[in-house]
């Protein structure tokens, strides 16, 4: 629960951030209500921009966030078979070498990061290695090569950044309609809508379409992870997969991954009053996906 109202508040935040902005740029320009064109521009450039510049910047932040260290070269007989395996794996999904890394945390963890299929990052927390059978382990692996391999994270973004420019539009619009509502204006005259009104409405506006918005992004989240988890039982075996979800259902230590990464790691925010807020399915459905053989 406190995992997803960080998520909500620092969504809300930039959100804030941006509104403030574009309402300067809006005055600076002379942005009118009926200046659509600009303002579908400016909104493109707001949606579109943050989530790409997040995705590229999504490997450095993981590893700043996480602590994650990059096997560079194997130090031990683990870190060796964690690169050896991570290699097999992709060969066979026919992505290009991920990075693999290892961080520090007590939880039985991972996630996959990264701005394409052939430039990503594959880590796993050191209290998974510690809990989990090589199979197990092997399992989260391909669960992970699975995301990357699908383009989940190219996906997510522009799936986030098309509804980041309705969401910045749309609150425009809705400003702009309860603006005209209290103006009093002469006919034909078609001012700039900074008014009081238009500012408050727009805000207000944006949060409530930034968390419907929000829910949309975790209901393609939650389907990627069935997606994720269907590849890594191709890849490794249904009954290691299930063996390794059963584990993580096993497991009492809550994920110390943060906001930014929670979303990509194969254990994550599930259930209860905030299911619609949810990155991950419970864990119990989704093994019952494998089960059956759907998704």
């Amino acid at each position: 629960m406190k995992r997803i109202l960080l998520f909500l508040v620092t969504n809300l935040a930039i959100m804030a951030v941006l509104t403030v902005v574009l309402n300067v740029l809006s005055g600076f320009f002379g942005l009118h209500q009926g200046s659509t064109g600009k303002i579908v521009l400016l909104a493109c450039v707001f949606g579109m921009g943050g989530s790409f510049i997040s995705l590229f910047m999504s490997k450095w932040l993981a590893k700043q966030t996480t602590g994650a260290m990059v096997i560079e070269q194997p130090r031990d007989a683990t870190e060796a078979w964690l690169v050896e395996t991570v290699k097999r794996l992709s060969q066979k999904a026919g992505i290009g070498m991920p990075e693999v890394a290892i961080y520090d945390a007590p939880d039985v963890n991972a996630f996959a990061t990264g701005a394409s299929r052939n430039n990503a990052l594959v880590a796993v927390s050191t209290g998974l290695l510690r809990s989990l059978t090589r199979a197990e382990s092997e399992a989260v692996l391909a669960h992970e090569v699975s995301h990357v391999a699908n383009g989940d994270m190219v996906t997510l973004t522009l799936i986030q950044g098309v509804l980041n420019t309705f969401v910045i539009l749309l609150a425009r619009v809705i400003g702009g309609l309860v603006d005209g509502m209290f103006s009093r204006q002469e006919e034909g005259e078609n001012p700039p809508s900074t008014g009081m009104a238009y500012m408050i409405t727009s805000f207000v506006a944006e949060i409530v379409l930034g968390i419907l918005a929000s829910m949309v992004v975790m209901w393609f989240s939650r389907q990627r992870e069935y997606r994720a988890d269907a590849g890594g039982a191709q890849l490794a075996g249904r009954n290691a997969m299930i063996s390794a979800l059963e584990r993580l259902q096993q497991s009492t230590i809550p994920s110390h991954l943060p906001a930014e990464t929670a979303a990509f790691g194969i254990s994550g925010n599930q259930g209860g009053l905030m299911a619609l807020l949810s990155s991950h399915p419970p864990l119990e459905e989704r093994i019952e996906a494998l089960r059956k053989g759907s998704h």
